[in-house]
């Protein structure tokens, strides 16, 4: 028999109140390999969830503005300076995962702003938790 990873997917039932804000736990600090990202759906939004090698875990969407392709997850975490950013795996443009914003191009093909949609993200204990309005 042959079983396969679903990966990390939120539980939108596992939510918790910090700050007087509302937490959707979306997977375990352990499913994420440092230096790479996993996607999850919180309601029918995709997010790409990252843990960068010193621990800090960032949560942005999941689509590429340039391609509209959902493979944000796949993307390369790096920095230019002191910016933590990501790579999209299709076409490399580089985005800051602190605001979203693409440091290559202030707009996409279709004239819409460059810019990935962005979510507090947090550690507690051994989970990770995401910050959502509206979803």
């Amino acid at each position: 028999m042959t079983t396969t990873s679903r990966g990390p997917r939120a539980a939108l039932e596992q939510v918790e109140i910090h700050d007087g804000r509302r937490w959707h736990r979306v997977c375990e600090l352990a499913d994420l390999v440092p230096g790479r990202g996993a996607a999850v759906l919180l309601g029918t939004e995709q997010v790409a969830v990252f843990r960068d090698r010193s621990g800090t875990v960032y949560a942005v969407a999941n689509r590429d503005p340039f391609s509209g392709a959902q493979v944000m997850s796949r993307g390369l975490l790096g920095s230019r300076g002191p910016v933590p950013t990501l790579a999209s795996p299709m076409y490399k443009h580089v985005f800051d995962l602190r605001d979203g914003r693409c440091l290559d191009e202030d707009a996409a093909p279709d004239g819409s702003p460059a810019v990935l949609r962005v979510w507090p993200a947090r550690r507690a204990t051994a989970a990770v938790s995401v910050h959502t309005e509206g979803v």
